[in-house]
């Protein structure tokens, strides 16, 4: 902003280091929770004085300061006109301002993978439970002590048994979490590179395998102790390949994003249809 009193200053405003405390406060804050209470008491104190600090810097009146002006930064150099001309691209034509993913799968076909990877996952878990237990009964009555605290007290050998409200519960468990996963799958596949569906689909169950098995003590305890990481980890995988193809194998549907707006919000659907036809 020019200087009324001095044609030959601006009036910019003044430097403050409130800001950056305001950074340091927040940093500290949260570095407390992972490190020592006191570094949260620390934060919340630096915080808050920054926070007045930098208040203060802008209320009643902003603090500006002089910064002298040459004549010759005045000066403004000549522009040199172009004779060629500028040409300008409509929304989607050649990719020009495109947002990425251009095509998606539709959301009902990670239903559908989903529900093929449940049961890619369950037969490996029960050829596990087949194997390592002699019942396939046993994967199914553990994933069910999750949320039955009775199935969690019993012994190994009683676990190997069948258990029709078990069956109800790791069904339900199994059933709505590969639903969901399988969505997410719809989802996220389309932003992958062309040809990186195995990749993502090996890659993927590992790392979901390496959350649940950092939590498992606390959701599922009975669980966590039983369990045969290598199994569980190939039943992920079978999950990942088997949901992964289904969804990619599925057509693709085009985004609306170059669209005119009259045809988004459907003014023009009708003859849309109708070109669509011809």
């Amino acid at each position: 902003m020019t200087n009324d009193r001095d044609s030959n200053s601006i009036l910019v405003p003044a430097p403050t280091a409130w800001p950056l405390l305001t950074a340091l406060g927040i940093t500290l804050i949260f570095s407390g929770l992972v490190m020592h209470p006191a570094v949260t008491i620390v934060g919340v104190a630096v915080l808050l004085r920054a926070a007045v600090g930098w208040w203060l810097e802008s209320l009643p009146e902003q603090k500006e300061q002089l910064v002298e002006m040459n004549a010759m930064d005045w000066t403004l150099a000549p522009v040199a006109k172009s004779s060629r001309s500028v040409k300008h691209l409509a929304v989607g034509v050649k990719n020009h301002r495109t947002r990425i993913p251009v095509e998606v799968h539709p959301y009902w076909t990670g239903l559908y993978g989903g529900l093929a990877g449940a049961a890619a996952m369950a037969l490996v878990a029960m050829l596990f439970g087949l194997l390592a237990q002699g019942s396939i009964w046993y994967p199914v009555n553990l994933l069910a002590a999750g949320i039955m605290p009775s199935l969690a007290a019993l012994s190994t050998a009683e676990l190997r048994h069948f258990n029709a409200n078990a069956l109800v519960a790791g069904s339900l468990i199994h059933g709505t979490a590969s639903l969901l996963v399988g969505v997410l799958y719809a989802v996220v596949l389309p932003m992958f590179p062309h040809r990186a569906t195995w990749r993502s689909a090996l890659i993927t169950p590992v790392l979901w395998s390496g959350l649940i098995a950092a939590s498992l003590s606390v959701v599922n305890p009975a669980l966590n102790q039983r369990i045969n990481w290598g199994w569980f980890v190939a039943s992920q995988v079978a999950f990942g390949l088997v949901a992964g193809q289904v969804v990619a194998r599925s057509a693709k549907i085009q985004t609306m994003q170059s669209w005119p707006l009259i045809e988004r919000a459907g003014v023009e659907a009708q003859e849309r249809e109708e070109e669509s036809e011809l």
